[in-house]
């Protein structure tokens, strides 16, 4: 083999090995990116998935989905009627548990609603909320799950209670004030 041969080889090696070593660290940063995204949504939907490629393209996939909305914020008279219905909801579940749980569900789809965000199905609902409520995410997912015992009667006292704290948390960050950083309304406690 010529030297200019040897050369040429020694070449082509490094090239593909510096190529494979750039789409590592490419891979690498995305799946970071969608680490610090996502947080605890990242690992849940990575054990729901087949492998982890699926899992990311899953995320991404919902950060297009997200980019697509319209999504906008609630004026001040919004949240504010938002945050009086929910203290009325906060005071319905000493006398009416079952009927209060599935009116802080009912008030959480509205503000969805109001803030653009799509509500056909469940799925749907929070995949799209996993975006920019990757922290309270699992928390309206808990709050669904015992929302669906409540409606068939399964749901004990405890539990509606540990559900309504639940769709608060969201509940919250989705009536957030904009000028305070996202911080939620007064009212919301």
């Amino acid at each position: 083999m010529s030297t200019t041969a040897t050369t040429l080889a020694a070449i082509v090696i490094v090239l593909v090995v510096a190529a494979a070593v750039a789409t590592a660290v490419a891979r690498h940063r995305r799946t970071q990116a969608l680490r610090q995204r996502f947080g605890p949504e990242y690992d849940r939907t990575i054990t729901e998935q087949p492998n982890r490629r699926k899992a990311e393209r899953n995320l991404r996939h919902r950060e297009q989905r997200h980019d697509e909305l319209t999504l906008r914020e609630l004026d001040p008279n919004q949240r504010e009627q938002y945050a009086a219905e929910w203290q009325q909801t906060q005071a319905h579940f000493a006398e009416a548990p079952r009927a209060a749980t599935r009116e802080a569900d009912e008030l959480v789809t509205r503000v969805m609603v109001d803030r653009g965000y799509p509500v056909e199905d469940f799925d749907t609902r929070a995949e799209d909320l996993s975006v920019e409520h990757a922290q309270t995410i699992g928390h309206y997912r808990e709050a669904h799950e015992i929302s669906r015992y409540n409606e068939r009667g399964l749901a004990s006292t405890e539990q509606l209670r540990q559900a309504l704290m639940h769709y608060r948390a969201l509940f919250a960050e989705l009536l957030g004030d904009p000028r305070g950083g996202g911080r939620p309304a007064t009212g919301v406690g």
